[in-house]
């Protein structure tokens, strides 16, 4: 697996979701038709844990944080960039999502919540923000933001 077959994976659930509003109904249709189980789940995490073991995504630490954005916002991937965490029973810092932020939570650690959710999809629609928080152990979380638009508020 490379990089390469990652965005290739990614640019076709991006087709698929291009155009479509951040909200509730994304969220619900995400988990129905490529959540945990599903073979899109599957291949995505599959990359994802590849990704870390070859050092090509989450290469940067800041704060106990292993981070990286792997691609910038682009058409191929439904106008959004793709950033990588891997955090272990930690908040991240507090930030804002413009036009939204859509996650794939990947559970390293059985029981391991992202937000408060387990393996699958969390969509949050535009102007909301958080402080992105594992919880019960270690998770991968894959973050899709819209023209890669976040603002770091320091709360």
């Amino acid at each position: 697996m490379s990089q390469a077959t990652f965005r290739a994976a990614l640019a076709e659930l991006g087709a698929q979701i291009a155009g479509r509003p951040l909200d509730a109904d994304l969220d619900a249709w995400l988990n129905l038709h490529h959540g945990a189980g599903s073979v899109t789940y599957q291949h995505l995490a599959d990359e994802i844990r590849t990704g870390v073991a070859e050092g090509w995504l989450c290469n940067r630490e800041g704060g106990g944080i292993r981070y990286g954005r792997i691609f910038k916002a682009a058409d191929d991937l439904a106008g959004c960039s793709v950033d990588v965490v891997d955090m272990n029973d930690i908040a991240g810092p507090h930030h804002r999502h413009p036009n939204g932020e859509i996650d794939l939570i990947v559970p390293v650690d059985a029981g391991a919540t992202f937000d408060g959710r387990g393996a699958g999809w969390l969509v949050y629609g535009p102007d909301t923000a958080h402080r992105p928080t594992v919880a019960q152990g270690r998770a991968y979380v894959l973050y899709l933001l819209p023209q890669g638009a976040i603002e770091f508020t320091g709360q």
